[in-house]
């Protein structure tokens, strides 16, 4: 949430649909190993659960500590959406399928809610993939609500003082979530 609405700020929503499909990517391909019941091997082991969620806090961590020491933040409605060349967008798509792959937990959300949808007398395949179109479409609509609301709110933020104050807090909070994702005993 925090990356669609900095992305949204810093670069406009248009071009924040290039991080939104980094994470509606890795979203399917979590949803899909949920589906193919590789979400109950994760589950056994704990060991490639826990690397994982320590890739993940560690680069959440990285991520606030760019922010907090970036020389500055485009929070300007000048500045937003400007000279984002393609290479950028790429960046902005892997950017949001790294912060992405670094939740495990979300196989595990889907090992626990796919199977309340699915009939097993019914098509697997065909339902699977009803389940992976829902599942894709939300999380892209719910990605781009937060990175328009960036691109909205970015006048509020245009004064440098408050750039300032927005940067400690965005940096802040993903320092934060990493931390505790590292120190989540799920």
């Amino acid at each position: 949430m925090l990356l669609a609405l900095t992305h949204g700020m810093q670069y406009g929503a248009r071009k924040t649909i290039s991080s939104a499909l980094g994470n509606v990517t890795i979203t399917l391909v979590q949803a899909s190993i949920s589906i193919a019941g590789l979400g109950t091997i994760l589950i056994a082991y704990e060991t490639i659960f826990h690397l994982i969620k320590w890739a993940g806090a560690a680069y959440l961590i990285y991520i606030g500590i760019s922010i907090l020491f970036s020389s500055t933040m485009i929070v300007s409605q000048h500045y937003c959406g400007q000279n984002t060349k393609f290479k950028s967008l790429r960046k902005m798509y892997l950017k949001a399928a790294l912060v992405t792959a670094g939740n495990p937990k979300a196989i595990i959300f889907f090992t626990a809610i796919f199977p309340q949808f699915i009939d097993p007398n019914s098509a697997y395949l065909y339902q699977s993939c009803i389940l992976l179109v829902i599942c894709a479409l939300i999380a892209f609509c719910c990605f781009m609500i937060y990175a328009i609301s960036g691109q909205k709110i970015v006048s509020l933020f245009s004064k440098a003082s408050i750039g300032k104050h927005l940067k400690r807090i965005i940096g802040g909070t993903f320092i934060g979530a990493g931390i505790g994702l590292a120190l989540s005993n799920k």
